[in-house]
């Protein structure tokens, strides 16, 4: 099943146009279901049944995986098998009528201003690495991008003289201002910083890792969680963290709701509206 996987994989990037994250999450987490098939002595599409998905959805839970973790790898399940029926590997989708675990919505964590201002100060700007976090932590906050989108962007998607950004994620696009705050940061990224962490290399991302390689979302999440535990925020914090920020903030303030929708690429109004609890004290 792996060699459908690959083929599984080109056909969500040059078909379906999924966007690089979706393609890797399918990719990692149907190879944990192939991982514990073989386990089973299942190798082949073919002999995989409703019973042998449904076994392993509950040696999931017993490995104690969030909810929402095992929908998101159920719907790789379906999809894969789906592909799988249209390439007449298989008669039928043995996910198709597997139910996925309910899913308790939660608030999003929301940092108040001060906290997102104090997040934003810890980088100090003195080494290239820092002057680089500083960038990237204020064009998070001043965009609120996904991270996905905020690791993924190329040279040529920032206009430095108007102060805009463009997002691709698949045939979608979308275009986001920044503002001054954000304009300085990334100036002086790209003045101080960016040539001294390429060392020489060429690359068309706009940040780099410190060896001049693409950033990674594991990377920069162990950034923002080093910064936040210097800032002293007691909430547990994640990129996405400066992205609800950004939009609860732009709500309380009286922002369109819809032009926040269509800033965070939200296909659903009732996703942004989400953020319209948020009160600033």
């Amino acid at each position: 099943m792996r060699g459908e996987v690959d083929r599984f994989e080109q056909y969500l990037r040059e078909v379906k146009q999924a966007s690089e994250n979706t393609v890797q999450s399918y990719r990692r987490d149907l190879m944990q279901m192939i991982t514990y098939l073989e386990e089973k002595e299942i190798r082949e599409a073919a002999k995989v049944t409703k019973t042998s998905l449904h076994g392993y959805i509950l040696h999931m839970e017993e490995q104690g995986k969030a909810a929402t973790t095992i929908s998101r790898m159920m719907a790789a399940m379906k999809a894969f098998f789906n592909y799988e029926c249209m390439q007449a590997c298989i008669r039928r989708n043995p996910a198709e009528s597997l139910h996925a675990p309910k899913v308790e919505k939660k608030a999003p964590v929301v940092l108040s201003v001060d906290q997102v201002s104090a997040l934003l100060a810890q980088p100090s700007g003195q080494t290239p690495k820092e002057i680089r976090d500083k960038a990237m932590l204020a064009l998070l906050y001043a965009t609120g991008i996904r991270v996905s989108e905020l690791i993924g962007i190329q040279m040529e998607d920032i206009n430095m003289n108007i102060g805009f950004l463009v997002c691709r994620d698949g045939e979608r696009e979308r275009t986001i201002p920044f503002g001054r705050s954000a304009k300085a940061a990334l100036e002086e990224y790209l003045e101080h910083a960016r040539n001294e962490l390429l060392r020489g290399k060429g690359s068309d991302y706009f940040f780099v890792n410190c060896t001049g390689g693409a950033m990674s979302r594991q990377g920069f999440w162990k950034i923002i969680k080093y910064y936040g535990e210097k800032a002293g925020i007691e909430e547990d914090i994640t990129p996405h963290t400066l992205r609800h920020s950004f939009a609860a903030h732009l709500i309380a303030r009286g922002a369109d709701m819809r032009a926040v929708q269509t800033i965070l690429g939200h296909s659903d109004m009732a996703t942004t509206q989400m953020y319209a609890a948020y009160r600033e004290n």
